[in-house]
């Protein structure tokens, strides 16, 4: 009989990367259920970095019901309810307006009264919680949308870094925000996540942002259509990409104590920039820390992201 092959179906596209508590918390909340969500953020207390990433993940299965609306109707002075409605309404912005028509003068005139408002709950958010980062971050995300960004995002910058200075989500989010897809262009974008992985103690996923970069760099040049294939394959190969490669492993990956909570989608962003590079033995050692946990970013930026995904698991992984 042939050897049944360890393939990832969609199933194993974990949106919470392996976080059992939150993926039930989720479930409630699709289903209409608030308290799981209450119960999970308060259990989770000031753990910065997977609180953010709880109520990411809470917000994205709340956008599309009012799950969030009748927890705030039941308990309206709970600041996390008011951090996960605000999160939920940058969501939703996010969902509507990928989905609506192209820009007019009138529709810019309404979105911008929208952005607007939820600029508003966000503040408030943060104002019922003051120590939290995520109103912080959930502002960051949402100034992407404005034209040409908010005037305000540097302030909120400043905010975020004074409660979370290591913000894996926040340099995710302004790292976005600066690259040549949105409000900046490659070069800041990289200069961002140079800069932030010098000063990024050993551990930190940081380090990992180098490679974000250039996985974004690598997505911008595909849907542009504005580079070769030659191009397209030494994007992985040049010397900056190697150096910044060995970096991340030697300060990151040989540095983890611990799993934090977004580790997951870091390492697959790793391990494909290295197979792509050609280092196997490192991508090897990746894929051993990894296991059968892939993300869709960013193989999908490259080629089916299940085939290739399983391609270099099975090949590396076991």
């Amino acid at each position: 009989m042939a050897r049944s092959r360890s393939r990832p179906q969609a199933s194993l596209y974990d949106p919470t990367l392996g976080d059992r508590l939150l993926a039930e918390a989720r479930q409630d909340v699709l289903v209409g259920r608030w308290q799981g969500a209450r119960d999970l953020l308060r259990d989770t207390g000031r753990d910065w970095d997977r609180r953010t990433h709880r109520v990411r993940l809470l917000a994205d299965a709340a956008a599309g019901n009012r799950t969030v609306e009748t927890w705030q109707a039941a308990e309206p002075a709970n600041p996390d309810a008011m951090v996960l409605r605000a999160e939920t309404d940058v969501m939703r912005l996010f969902n509507a307006i990928a989905a609506g028509p192209s820009p007019t003068p009138d529709r810019d005139a309404i979105e911008r009264e929208r952005l607007d408002r939820v600029v508003r709950i966000c503040l408030q958010a943060a104002g019922g919680y003051p120590d939290d980062p995520m109103p912080w971050v959930s502002l960051l995300t949402l100034a992407r949308l404005y034209a040409g960004g908010h005037p305000q995002s540097n302030q909120w910058w400043r905010e975020l870094q004074a409660r979370d200075r290591d913000s894996r989500e926040g340099h995710h989010q302004v790292l976005r925000h600066i690259s040549a897809r949105w409000h900046g262009s490659h070069s800041q974008m990289y200069d961002f996540a140079w800069d932030t992985a010098s000063f990024a103690p050993p551990g930190s996923p940081l380090l990992a942002l180098t490679q974000a970069a250039r996985a974004e760099h690598f997505r911008f040049l595909r849907q542009s259509g504005t580079a070769s294939a030659l191009n397209l394959s030494q994007h992985w190969k040049s010397d900056v990409a190697l150096r910044d490669l060995n970096r991340t492993c030697e300060r990151w990956l040989a540095h983890r104590s611990f799993e934090l909570a977004q580790d997951v989608a870091d390492l697959n962003c790793v391990a494909h920039a290295l197979v792509l590079a050609g280092m196997m033995e490192q991508a090897r050692a990746v894929f051993q820390v990894l296991g059968n946990r892939p993300t869709l970013a960013p193989w999908s930026y490259t080629d089916d992201p299940e085939e290739l995904f399983r391609r270099w698991y099975e090949r590396l992984g076991r």
